[in-house]
């Protein structure tokens, strides 16, 4: 049965990869993951933001993707040791910091792919996702991580689980049962869709064989990160579901142009 999540929505997917930084949004100093860079991606018109929290030193779980804050401001520390407080001034010139519970109030028509980066988030996440299940999808390199948001969310009473993206393992073991042609069932239980890139260094990930597997499964296939509209329309030919792009109004008009233009805020 089709999660909640996918439901009403166009296909293939467009997830704006951190939201999505304009020309005129860099010019003015956003920055990814934030309340601008969401409100760019909302304006243009997507259905998904991808996005990715850490944890501070007040227990916030916050949209921030790296674990320290060296590639943004050149500071060593890691964002556990950083007070709520300094990380929303740091942020308030550059497009706003937003905690995941703000971002799912105030972008309430938005499906959000949070990327759960540390396991100091699994436990608190669980009660700020619980009413938004329908509309969350979680995911992490980590099963373990992955696994343990889903246990907190389902513990803090949710009616439905949040969709759910395999971690690295499972996306392995699915490339090796696919290439085996073995059954992928146990390997994609409970599981939504596959986040991969289509090549990892030397190695393959996209295969023929592991979207027949996954799509037997009723399991859905994202690629990321995908910005040339040549290389997404490619991908889409080839049965691939979604696009996760640091370019979502370059992918929305790659692969929905009969929309038209871009809605308004």
């Amino acid at each position: 049965m089709t999660h909640p999540y996918f439901s009403k929505a166009r296909h293939p997917r467009v997830l704006a990869h951190r939201g999505l930084i304009t020309a005129a949004g860099e010019d003015s100093g956003v920055w990814e993951n934030t309340a601008a860079s969401f409100a760019a991606a909302h304006a243009a018109g997507v259905d998904y933001i991808e996005t990715d929290c850490q944890v501070t030193a007040d227990g916030d779980v916050v949209l921030f993707h790296d674990a320290t804050l060296e590639r943004l401001l050149g500071d060593h520390r890691p964002v556990r040791e950083v007070r709520t407080r300094e990380l929303r001034s740091v942020f308030a010139d550059h497009g706003g910091l937003l905690t995941v519970a703000e971002a799912l109030s105030s972008f309430p028509r938005i499906r959000f792919n949070i990327d759960v980066k540390t396991d100091a988030a699994t436990g608190l996440l669980g009660p700020i996702l619980a009413e938004h299940t329908h509309r969350v999808l979680v995911t992490s390199f980590s099963d373990v991580h992955r696994r343990a948001t889903i246990a907190s969310v389902m513990g803090a009473g949710a009616a439905l689980r949040p969709a759910t993206s395999g971690g690295s393992r499972t996306i392995a073991a699915l490339r090796a049962v696919s290439s085996l042609r073995l059954s992928p069932t146990r390997v994609l239980r409970e599981i939504d869709a596959l986040q991969i890139p289509e090549r990892h260094g030397a190695l393959t990930v996209l295969t023929p064989a592991l979207l027949r597997a996954a799509h037997r499964s009723g399991v859905e296939v994202h690629v990321w990160t995908v910005n040339d509209p040549d290389e997404m329309r490619r991908l889409v030919g080839l049965g691939v579901d979604g696009i996760v792009s640091d370019s979502a109004d370059v992918a929305l008009a790659a692969l929905h142009p009969a929309d038209g233009p871009r809605r308004a805020l």
